[in-house]
């Protein structure tokens, strides 16, 4: 899918035209430069290269250096591959906000907010089992049987147990373009998308 990289900025709410107060997440889209064009000749695939967000050169290897430098731009703190772009690019070209309109809907992906080590209930929406009379004090938000004793005497993969929850790729669908403000690179988006403020986002046609 063709997209830009973006930074997500935070949340706030826009009201519509018949007074409907939308939550909302601002994102700064762009600009993305061209840092790579891959060919199905050489690469065996089509897709392009775009790199975001300005790096201190002392702070990047020396080949990336050389890559970067052979575009033309100054080094870059994420490089993402997209595919399916309608138009032809070359080395240099940056791609801004523009690239969207409004009203038309896109893909948010992200990494999402580290939890911690959780629970059950918090991690994977258990109901905890048994009642709080009859002197039960201390099992409400317990998760249960995690499988019998004799047989098979072991616990399956995958049983769904407490521990580290957050810090995965989440990907968000169908999310509204509200409003595109270019002179800010701004793209405001309805709705949530994953990630904390100032985290990277690539946003997907």
């Amino acid at each position: 899918m063709s997209g830009l990289i973006g930074r997500k900025i935070g949340m706030t709410s826009l009201y519509d035209e018949n007074g409907k107060n939308i939550p909302c997440t601002v994102i700064e889209a762009g600009p993305c430069v061209v840092t790579q064009v891959r060919t199905i000749e050489v690469d065996g695939y089509n897709a392009v290269q775009l790199g975001f967000d300005d790096k201190k050169e002392k702070q990047t290897p020396k080949a990336l250096q050389g890559h970067f430098k052979k575009a033309g731009t100054s080094a870059k703190k994420k490089v993402v591959e997209f595919q399916g772009y309608e138009e032809e690019y070359k080395l240099g070209d940056i791609l801004t906000v523009e690239f969207f309109n409004e009203g038309e809907f896109v893909d948010v992906s992200g990494i999402s907010k580290g939890k911690g080590f959780q629970g059950v209930v918090k991690r994977h929406g258990f109901h905890g089992v048994g009642q709080a009379t009859h002197g039960q004090h201390n099992r409400l938000r317990a998760p249960g049987s995690i499988g019998a004793a004799s047989y098979p005497a072991r616990v399956f993969k995958g049983m769904r147990m407490a521990g580290r929850m957050g810090g995965d790729k989440v990907k968000v669908q169908n999310l509204r373009v509200l409003k595109v403000i270019s002179e800010k690179n701004l793209l405001i988006v309805k709705g949530a998308v994953p990630g904390h403020n100032n985290s990277f986002i690539t946003i997907e046609k």
